[in-house]
């Protein structure tokens, strides 16, 4: 009757939201790294032809 409760399934579904959350943040870092890169090139270009 004392048996242990099974909670193999929230184990399983708390590491993939917690991923899930690490890799849609490194992408979000990545697309802002690259605006930013393309950003950067649009205003060099700017101030080289004044």
């Amino acid at each position: 009757m004392n048996s242990t409760i099974d909670t193999l399934n929230y184990f399983i579904a708390g590491y993939i939201v917690i991923f899930g959350s690490i890799i849609g943040y490194v992408i979000s870092l990545y697309v802002r790294w690259k605006n930013l890169k393309q950003e950067e090139e649009i205003l060099s270009e700017s101030v080289d032809q004044k």
